[in-house]
């Protein structure tokens, strides 16, 4: 089932201040001066054994993976696939499995250097004014910040909902990745969503693209798109049909007393 949406969730709206600050910097392709005068350093892309994957290095993309355009999803049994736009333009991928969610963005990246440092470096300086905690870890893919993110719980009460953002860069494309739900908390739910994030193909093009743009993504031409809110009534009808409603708030989301 694809679900087209804009941000609701507190997940997503942590998802969505780290789209500002992808895009907020400037677009040189060289060290970039934060604000106290100085230098920063980016370092080249790490290598990626185990993946994502750039389009030049996989045979068939398109082999067990939903083909939208700048990003090639694996496909995984019992999956909800929504896509979330900005504008007209649809710019990231959230899969949902169970109470867990990753969501998926491609960004251009410069030539010969890597920014997820730098934007995990943005990404917590953002929460941590909202009054959010962060914990820089490496995890299984890698550098990642877990974040405690301020929300608002139904019953009107402060709360904080705990995400996990992930990322990798690869040539001249920067892939990211923001687990919510239990798979941001509990570490035996979050490994098919990882490895979903692993095994992901990113397609950046070879047009021209300021560094931190993103990369636009489009509908499968067998996509049927249900609006937030509408169950489907036929599962059966859609191979990516995922037999869930909206996702469900948690364990994660805590009560500040």
């Amino acid at each position: 089932m694809f679900g087209r949406r804009k941000k609701s969730s507190a997940a997503e709206d942590a998802a969505g201040e780290a789209e500002q600050v992808v895009d907020g910097t400037g677009n040189d392709d060289e060290g970039v001066a934060d604000g106290g005068g100085s230098q920063r350093v980016r370092l080249e892309p790490e290598p990626r054994p185990d993946g994502p994957w750039d389009v030049s290095e996989v045979h068939e993309p398109g082999e067990g993976r939903v083909d939208l355009g700048g990003l090639f999803v694996p496909g995984v049994e019992g999956m909800e696939l929504r896509v979330e736009v900005a504008g007209d333009a649809i710019v990231a991928a959230t899969v949902v499995l169970q109470d867990s969610a990753v969501q998926l963005q491609g960004f251009a990246a410069p030539k010969r250097e890597g920014i997820w440092g730098e934007v995990r470096e943005e990404i917590a300086s953002g929460i941590t004014q909202q009054g959010g905690v962060i914990d820089e870890v490496e995890g299984p893919l890698g550098w990642e910040l877990r974040a405690q993110v301020p929300v608002q719980l139904p019953d009107g009460t402060g709360g904080f909902q705990v995400v996990r953002f992930v990322g990798v860069d690869g040539p001249r494309w920067f892939l990211r990745g923001v687990i919510s739900g239990q798979g941001a908390v509990q570490p035996q739910a979050a490994g098919l969503l990882e490895q979903i994030f692993r095994d992901t193909v990113v397609v950046r093009g070879e047009g021209p693209m300021a560094p931190r743009d993103p990369i636009v993504l489009k509908l499968p031409d067998d996509a049927q798109m249900v609006p937030e809110g509408v169950q489907q009534e036929d599962q059966e009808t859609s191979r990516f049909s995922g037999g869930m409603g909206q996702l469900a708030r948690g364990p994660e989301i805590t009560e500040v007393r």
